[in-house]
């Protein structure tokens, strides 16, 4: 799992000119800060971004004169500051995660030959707002409009995993109570504690009796800033293909790719 922050995973492609040493050398500073998510003391900080504690205190000066950190007065902690927000603010703002999303599920299809599907949470429940197809011609009833059951599916189990817990009941109770007229793709099943545990822990999902035999999909979960699930990316294709290379190149993949757009939209993983 990749938990490096975004400016230590920027890595150059390819030769863009020279740069600037010292601001990249100070962007390590800016990095430590941003991934403990907590106001640090100077001799922490500068181990936690491998300087020595004179070496950081000088960057921390023009840091401060510039807005991008700030310094507690009673504690003498060092903390982001207003301009750092501004920023991401601003980033935030010029961000579409549908866009972003759809980009990503597009190029993932593409490197798995598998269908990648985006889904939402909708009035209904889990509702599947994209579908990318790999070209191979899979029985599936899977397509745009398309609602999962909250447990018989692998969509729906992220967003039961994921989402607060009095709107998972509801929704739950909601599909119980329509029954074979809700017209949801999946057989409702009970989900224990222990497996939502499990889903957490793994990060994605999976069901033991997909809605088309011979048809597997498992599901991760995309986080906002606020650690909100704000969509699911879904890797669906036959048993036979998508077995071949299950754990060593499928499931990396969709995991590679919703945790590189959750750190695009903010989130930061708990560590």
């Amino acid at each position: 799992m990749d938990t490096a922050s975004p400016i230590a995973r920027t890595k150059e492609t390819k030769s863009e000119g020279r740069g600037v040493q010292s601001i990249e050398q100070g962007a390590k500073l800016l990095a430590a800060l941003a991934d403990e998510a907590e106001p640090m003391m100077l001799k922490d900080l500068a181990k936690v971004a491998g300087f020595a504690p004179a070496q950081a205190h000088a960057y921390l000066v023009s840091y401060r004169k510039i807005g991008m950190i700030e310094q507690d007065e009673d504690t003498g902690r060092y903390r982001l500051g207003h301009f750092a927000i501004d920023l991401g603010m601003t980033r935030m703002r010029a961000s579409d995660p549908i866009e972003m999303a759809c980009d990503a599920a597009k190029e993932l299809s593409k490197s798995t030959s598998l269908n990648v599907a985006l889904v939402v949470w909708g009035s209904f429940g889990p509702t599947v707002i994209h579908v990318y197809e790999s070209g191979s011609q899979i029985n599936m009833n899977t397509r745009p409009g398309t609602v999962y059951s909250m447990t018989g599916t692998a969509s729906g189990q992220i967003f039961t995993a994921f989402l607060p817990e009095t709107a998972v009941k509801e929704a739950i109770n909601k599909e119980k109570r329509e029954g074979a007229l809700s017209g949801r793709v999946g057989q409702a099943r009970f989900v224990s504690k222990k497996e939502l545990d499990q889903i957490r822990d793994a990060g994605f999902a999976t069901v033991e009796d997909p809605p088309v035999p011979g048809i597997s999909a498992f599901s991760a979960p995309i986080f906002d800033y606020s650690g909100q699930i704000i969509l699911a990316m879904t890797i669906i294709g036959e048993d036979q293909y998508i077995n071949s290379a299950l754990e060593d190149t499928f499931i990396p993949a969709l995991l590679a790719t919703t945790q590189r757009l959750s750190a695009e939209l903010g989130h930061r993983a708990s560590h």
